[in-house]
């Protein structure tokens, strides 16, 4: 098979760059450090914050998030300090429900308690935000959700409040970018390990032809503040996501590979889908080849021609990745979007067939 090797003309990088600046032009979260808590490293020993009580004759509006998602406890942020908006009044106290202007419910926490969110009271005035960041591969009871929210947020563009696991940045000028030297070839980070899933089965036929170090769960063994230091020694890293469905695009790429400074071999949705999001020539896509050895015998060749090789990262002199991974800018998402979008009371009739 004859490699292709893909060309960004001027034209396309420049509609590309003025696309990403619209895109991110609301996000600053490089200047901000959040704290977050990962899934893989959560602290179930911590206690949960608590909101304090409003200021009397303060006026905000006020956002409940109904559960903590996945029982992670984190510390809600000023939103005034990442838009140009005021702060929200956000709480996790039950209390506040009928005072509430929005209430978030993180899909995974609800889904099997829908009858009970029916038959609460409910201000008639008030919205409520169904939040998720799984894939329909891993969202259950999705029917259930029908004819009960308002408003949609998730990772999903055309969601009404867009939470993407990362985004690119524009500079203002262009940065030089220096690759992070490399001695291996091939890593992959993987915790859920199911050896039906389509990137298990990938990875196995992978690992016939060129060496792969596998980390996580059940195989090498990596810690939190150890991963993109280790990652970033590699020319490549496996983002394979867990399932395949539209702008389901994790941190995997984001994070592991992007953040790192390798080169992200992806698989997931088709090249198109993540093409509206990173630049053509930011990774390699599984699709683009016609059997596992292509692709391995491009990744042999790649690693060897410090050129050809370079060429994956020039799109980074004017955009930066930026990871969006913290629990509390997604609920700053939601005060924004509040506060900025005039919308007409609607109910999302079809949740389920919306999402999936």
């Amino acid at each position: 098979m004859e490699l292709m090797e893909r060309k960004i003309s001027c034209k396309k990088l420049f509609a590309f760059l003025l696309f990403t600046f619209t895109f991110s032009s609301c996000l600053l979260v490089s200047l901000h450090q959040f704290r977050t808590s990962d899934p893989d490293y959560y602290d179930s020993n911590l206690s949960a914050p608590t909101a304090s009580p409003l200021p009397n004759g303060e006026h905000r509006l006020t956002v409940l998030l109904w559960k903590w998602p996945f029982g992670q406890y984190f510390d809600f942020m000023n939103c005034s300090e990442l838009y140009s908006t005021p702060d929200c009044h956000f709480t996790a106290n039950h209390r506040w429900f009928q005072k509430a202007n929005a209430v978030i419910m993180h899909h995974r926490d609800v889904c099997r308690h829908r009858k009970g969110l029916a038959q609460l009271p409910r201000l008639q005035s008030q919205l409520w935000i169904w939040f998720n960041l799984e894939s329909p591969s891993h969202s259950p009871n999705l029917r259930a959700m029908d004819n009960l929210f308002n408003l949609t947020m998730s990772y999903r563009r055309d969601s009404d409040i867009f939470t993407p696991y990362g985004e690119l940045q524009l500079l203002g000028q262009p940065q030089p970018f220096s690759i992070p030297p490399k001695t291996k070839l091939v890593a992959w980070v993987v915790s859920n390990w199911r050896p039906g899933s389509c990137r298990v089965k990938y990875y196995q036929e992978l690992k016939k032809h060129i060496p792969v170090d596998v980390y996580g769960r059940h195989h090498l063994p990596l810690s939190k503040d150890k991963l993109l230091p280790i990652v970033s020694q590699y020319n490549f890293y496996l983002a394979f996501e867990n399932s395949q469905h539209e702008d389901y695009i994790t941190e995997k790429l984001w994070r592991n590979a992007l953040s790192s400074g390798t080169v992200p071999v992806v698989l997931g949705p088709p090249r198109e889908n993540y093409e509206r999001f990173l630049p053509p020539d930011s990774f390699i896509h599984v699709n683009d080849f016609a059997s596992v050895g292509d692709l391995a015998q491009y990744l042999w060749e790649l690693s060897n021609d410090n050129e050809r090789y370079q060429h994956y990262f020039q799109w980074r002199k004017w955009l930066k990745p930026v990871v969006g991974n913290s629990w509390a800018l997604h609920v700053c998402r939601a005060c924004h979007f509040l506060q900025t979008t005039e919308t007409r009371y609607k109910v999302v009739s079809d949740l389920s067939g919306w999402f999936v």
